[in-house]
């Protein structure tokens, strides 16, 4: 290790803390991908721009005229590879789809990384602030800010006294539920009369309330009610 000079402790130690502090506040909000996920991405990909950077360490015989350092090409590998990692946290769950914000602060993570790897500190660490400040004030904007809210809601009825489509909007519109088209199919060989589609509404959604009265209702066999957005 008598190559490593002391200049190069700084970016390790500056990616290491960038990604400690965006991975806690993931660690904290209990996603796919926390403290040590982000730190080692982090670091990851400071150790390899410095590689990038220090090429010339790596074939100290090589003649200068003949060696061309090009880090770009490295952090393009490195981003793109992240990428493939960020896949593994976005996952469907019915009609949502979760795991996006932790993607995008695992790849701003492996920039920051990057910054540090090549010495930009500066624009590194104003990354960093940046970033966690971006993930901390949305969760106050998404719950101050007046937004829609989206769930898909299916009712199935029997067929002999089915809930028709008036009738379920009118259910519907007795809580703040709006839709503004349905599917009309028939299920179960026939048997069972089914309605479904989007429905939107500003704030909260009252789905706990909807699913009470969908439940009491005698002619109502099977209803799914999925939100699209918690």
């Amino acid at each position: 290790m008598a190559w490593l000079s002391p200049s190069d402790f700084l970016p390790i130690l500056g990616a290491l803390i960038a990604g400690a502090v965006i991975g806690f506040e993931r660690e904290y909000r209990a996603r796919p991908a926390g403290l040590r996920t982000h730190m080692l991405v982090s670091l990851a990909s400071a150790l390899l721009m410095l590689a990038a950077v220090h090429q010339v360490r790596w074939m100290p015989e090589t003649s200068t005229e003949v060696l061309r350092i090009d880090p770009v090409r490295m952090a393009h590998g490195v981003l793109t590879g992240v990428g493939f990692l960020c896949g593994g946290v976005i996952f469907q769950q019915g009609v949502s789809v979760h795991g996006l914000t932790t993607a995008a602060s695992l790849w701003i993570t492996s920039a920051i990384g990057t910054l540090f790897g090549v010495g930009l500190y500066d624009l590194a660490t104003l990354g960093a602030v940046l970033a966690v400040a971006t993930l901390s004030a949305a969760r106050w904007l998404d719950r101050s800010l007046p937004q829609k809210n989206y769930a898909e809601i299916v009712v199935r009825s029997r067929r002999e006294t089915p809930l028709d489509e008036e009738e379920l909007r009118g259910l519907l519109g007795e809580y703040d539920l709006k839709g503004h088209r349905l599917n009309h199919r028939l299920r179960d060989g026939g048997a069972a009369f089914e309605l479904a589609g989007p429905f939107s509404g500003k704030g909260a959604l009252r789905l706990r309330e909807v699913a009470d009265r969908l439940r009491s209702d005698p002619r109502v066999v099977e209803f799914d009610i999925l939100p699209r957005k918690d």
